[in-house]
Protein backbone atom coordinates (compact mmCIF):
# COMPACT_ATOMS: atom_id res chain seq x y z
CA UNK A 1 0.00 0.00 0.00
CA UNK A 2 1.45 3.72 -1.04
CA UNK A 3 0.71 6.58 0.84
CA UNK A 4 1.21 10.33 0.79
CA UNK A 5 3.73 11.86 2.93
CA UNK A 6 2.38 15.45 4.69
CA UNK A 7 4.34 17.71 6.01
CA UNK A 8 2.86 19.29 9.70
CA UNK A 9 1.97 22.37 7.42
CA UNK A 10 -0.86 19.86 5.94
CA UNK A 11 0.01 20.26 2.91
CA UNK A 12 1.16 16.86 0.83
CA UNK A 13 4.96 16.67 -0.27
CA UNK A 14 6.42 14.99 -3.33
CA UNK A 15 7.83 11.62 -1.48
CA UNK A 16 5.66 8.91 -1.06
CA UNK A 17 6.29 5.77 1.47
CA UNK A 18 5.47 1.93 1.00
CA UNK A 19 3.61 0.42 3.60
CA UNK A 20 4.56 -3.18 4.24
CA UNK A 21 1.72 -5.50 3.42
CA UNK A 22 2.55 -7.86 5.59
CA UNK A 23 1.66 -5.62 8.81
CA UNK A 24 -0.63 -3.29 7.01
CA UNK A 25 -2.54 -5.54 4.38
CA UNK A 26 -3.24 -8.73 6.28
CA UNK A 27 -6.31 -10.59 6.95
CA UNK A 28 -7.25 -9.22 10.24
CA UNK A 29 -7.87 -11.55 13.17
CA UNK A 30 -10.47 -11.01 15.39
CA UNK A 31 -9.51 -13.27 17.89
CA UNK A 32 -6.16 -12.47 18.46
CA UNK A 33 -7.43 -8.90 18.80
CA UNK A 34 -9.97 -9.60 21.66
CA UNK A 35 -7.14 -11.36 23.68
CA UNK A 36 -5.01 -8.78 23.57
CA UNK A 37 -7.11 -6.29 24.20
CA UNK A 38 -8.74 -8.11 27.12
CA UNK A 39 -5.04 -8.67 28.57
CA UNK A 40 -3.88 -4.86 28.36
CA UNK A 41 -7.01 -4.20 30.03
CA UNK A 42 -6.86 -6.59 32.54
CA UNK A 43 -3.62 -5.52 32.97
CA UNK A 44 -5.24 -2.16 33.96
CA UNK A 45 -6.70 -3.65 37.14
CA UNK A 46 -5.19 -2.81 40.63
CA UNK A 47 -7.00 -5.60 41.75
CA UNK A 48 -6.90 -3.85 45.37
CA UNK A 49 -10.47 -4.67 46.08
CA UNK A 50 -11.28 -6.44 49.62
CA UNK A 51 -14.55 -7.38 51.61
CA UNK A 52 -14.71 -9.12 54.94
CA UNK A 53 -16.01 -11.90 55.28
CA UNK A 54 -17.77 -13.73 58.35
CA UNK A 55 -15.12 -14.60 60.05
CA UNK A 56 -13.57 -11.01 59.88
CA UNK A 57 -15.98 -8.58 60.82
CA UNK A 58 -16.00 -7.74 64.21
CA UNK A 59 -18.99 -8.34 66.82
CA UNK A 60 -20.21 -10.94 69.10
CA UNK A 61 -20.40 -14.47 68.31
CA UNK A 62 -23.33 -14.67 70.82
CA UNK A 63 -26.15 -16.68 69.66
CA UNK A 64 -29.28 -14.12 68.87
CA UNK A 65 -32.14 -16.43 69.74
CA UNK A 66 -32.78 -19.79 70.41
CA UNK A 67 -32.73 -22.55 67.79
CA UNK A 68 -36.73 -23.69 68.26
CA UNK A 69 -39.65 -22.76 69.99
CA UNK A 70 -40.02 -18.40 68.08
CA UNK A 71 -41.75 -19.09 65.06
CA UNK A 72 -38.93 -17.34 63.37
CA UNK A 73 -36.30 -18.49 61.49
CA UNK A 74 -32.67 -20.37 62.70
CA UNK A 75 -29.83 -17.81 63.12
CA UNK A 76 -26.59 -17.28 64.30
CA UNK A 77 -24.12 -14.72 65.77
CA UNK A 78 -24.68 -11.01 64.79
CA UNK A 79 -21.85 -11.34 61.79
CA UNK A 80 -24.26 -13.63 59.57
CA UNK A 81 -24.10 -12.58 56.24
CA UNK A 82 -27.93 -12.60 56.43
CA UNK A 83 -27.83 -9.26 58.68
CA UNK A 84 -26.75 -5.72 58.08
CA UNK A 85 -23.31 -5.23 59.19
CA UNK A 86 -22.35 -8.76 58.49
CA UNK A 87 -19.96 -10.56 56.25
CA UNK A 88 -20.10 -10.68 53.14
CA UNK A 89 -20.51 -14.32 51.43
CA UNK A 90 -17.64 -15.08 49.03
CA UNK A 91 -16.40 -11.23 49.26
CA UNK A 92 -14.34 -9.93 46.93
CA UNK A 93 -10.46 -10.40 47.63
CA UNK A 94 -7.04 -8.00 46.18
CA UNK A 95 -6.06 -10.46 43.58
CA UNK A 96 -4.38 -10.66 40.04
CA UNK A 97 -6.54 -10.46 36.61
CA UNK A 98 -2.98 -10.31 34.80
CA UNK A 99 -2.67 -13.50 31.98
CA UNK A 100 -0.33 -14.37 30.03
CA UNK A 101 -0.94 -14.15 25.71
CA UNK A 102 1.86 -15.39 23.61
CA UNK A 103 4.11 -12.70 21.46
CA UNK A 104 3.26 -13.85 18.09
CA UNK A 105 -0.49 -13.42 19.11
CA UNK A 106 0.05 -10.16 20.48
CA UNK A 107 2.03 -9.13 17.05
CA UNK A 108 -0.85 -10.67 15.24
CA UNK A 109 -3.16 -8.55 16.95
CA UNK A 110 -1.05 -5.10 16.53
CA UNK A 111 -0.67 -6.04 12.73
CA UNK A 112 -4.59 -6.81 12.64
CA UNK A 113 -5.43 -3.56 14.14
CA UNK A 114 -3.23 -1.62 11.83
CA UNK A 115 -4.81 -3.48 8.76
CA UNK A 116 -7.98 -2.05 10.08
CA UNK A 117 -6.85 1.11 10.08
CA UNK A 118 -5.35 1.35 6.60
CA UNK A 119 -8.28 -0.21 5.39
CA UNK A 120 -10.84 2.52 6.82
CA UNK A 121 -8.00 5.11 5.47
CA UNK A 122 -7.27 5.96 8.81
CA UNK A 123 -3.59 6.06 8.91
CA UNK A 124 -1.49 9.14 7.86
CA UNK A 125 2.36 9.80 7.78
CA UNK A 126 3.63 12.76 8.54
CA UNK A 127 7.67 14.25 7.47
CA UNK A 128 10.03 13.91 10.42
CA UNK A 129 9.43 16.49 12.60
CA UNK A 130 9.86 18.42 16.31
CA UNK A 131 8.58 21.45 18.32
CA UNK A 132 11.44 24.11 19.47
CA UNK A 133 10.05 24.15 22.37
CA UNK A 134 7.00 22.52 24.50
CA UNK A 135 3.66 24.32 22.83
CA UNK A 136 0.07 22.87 23.44
CA UNK A 137 -1.35 25.85 20.88
CA UNK A 138 1.01 24.14 18.13
CA UNK A 139 0.06 20.79 18.57
CA UNK A 140 -3.79 21.98 18.18
CA UNK A 141 -3.11 23.90 15.20
CA UNK A 142 -1.29 20.71 13.60
CA UNK A 143 -4.34 18.22 14.10
CA UNK A 144 -6.40 21.16 12.94
CA UNK A 145 -4.52 21.12 9.71
CA UNK A 146 -5.81 17.96 9.13
CA UNK A 147 -8.94 17.96 10.43
CA UNK A 148 -9.07 15.74 13.40
CA UNK A 149 -9.21 18.17 16.22
CA UNK A 150 -12.47 16.57 17.43
CA UNK A 151 -11.71 13.01 16.93
CA UNK A 152 -9.27 10.88 19.01
CA UNK A 153 -5.85 10.27 17.15
CA UNK A 154 -2.76 8.61 18.32
CA UNK A 155 0.69 10.00 17.21
CA UNK A 156 3.39 7.30 16.79
CA UNK A 157 6.85 8.70 16.97
CA UNK A 158 10.10 6.63 16.59
CA UNK A 159 11.62 8.07 19.67
CA UNK A 160 10.87 9.99 22.87
CA UNK A 161 10.40 13.26 22.25
CA UNK A 162 9.66 15.50 25.58
CA UNK A 163 8.39 18.27 23.13
CA UNK A 164 5.84 16.59 21.79
CA UNK A 165 4.29 14.76 24.42
CA UNK A 166 4.10 18.00 26.61
CA UNK A 167 2.54 19.55 23.72
CA UNK A 168 0.04 16.91 23.61
CA UNK A 169 -0.83 16.19 27.18
CA UNK A 170 -3.42 18.39 27.68
CA UNK A 171 -5.21 17.98 24.44
CA UNK A 172 -8.25 15.10 25.96
CA UNK A 173 -8.48 13.38 22.63
CA UNK A 174 -4.74 13.27 21.40
CA UNK A 175 -2.24 10.52 22.62
CA UNK A 176 1.41 10.43 21.35
CA UNK A 177 2.88 6.85 21.25
CA UNK A 178 6.41 5.62 20.77
CA UNK A 179 6.56 2.97 18.28
CA UNK A 180 8.19 0.75 20.02
CA UNK A 181 5.87 0.87 22.82
CA UNK A 182 2.55 1.11 20.48
CA UNK A 183 -0.19 -2.00 21.38
CA UNK A 184 -3.48 -2.62 19.95
CA UNK A 185 -6.01 -1.09 22.42
CA UNK A 186 -4.13 2.34 21.57
CA UNK A 187 -4.68 1.71 17.69
CA UNK A 188 -8.25 0.63 17.83
CA UNK A 189 -9.01 3.33 20.14
CA UNK A 190 -7.98 6.00 18.29
CA UNK A 191 -10.14 7.25 15.47
CA UNK A 192 -6.64 8.41 13.14
CA UNK A 193 -3.24 7.39 13.39
CA UNK A 194 -0.98 9.30 12.34
CA UNK A 195 2.99 8.11 11.76
CA UNK A 196 6.77 10.34 11.69
CA UNK A 197 7.98 9.17 8.34
CA UNK A 198 10.98 7.17 10.53
CA UNK A 199 8.56 5.76 13.13
CA UNK A 200 7.14 2.90 10.07
CA UNK A 201 10.34 1.81 10.16
CA UNK A 202 10.63 1.05 13.90
CA UNK A 203 7.15 -0.44 13.42
CA UNK A 204 8.16 -3.41 10.69
CA UNK A 205 11.32 -4.03 12.41
CA UNK A 206 9.54 -4.76 15.43
CA UNK A 207 6.66 -6.44 13.61
CA UNK A 208 7.81 -8.30 10.57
Amino acid sequence: MELAVYSIDGNKTAKTIDLNDNIFGIEPNDHAIYLDVKQYLANQRQGTHATKQRNEVKGSTRKLRRQKGTGAARIGDIKSPLLRGGGRVFGKKPRDYSFKVNKKVKALARKSALSYKAKDNSVLVLEDFSFDTPRTKQYLELLERFNILDKKSLLVIPESDRNILLSSRNIPKAKVAIASDINTYQILNAQHILFVESSIKEVENILV
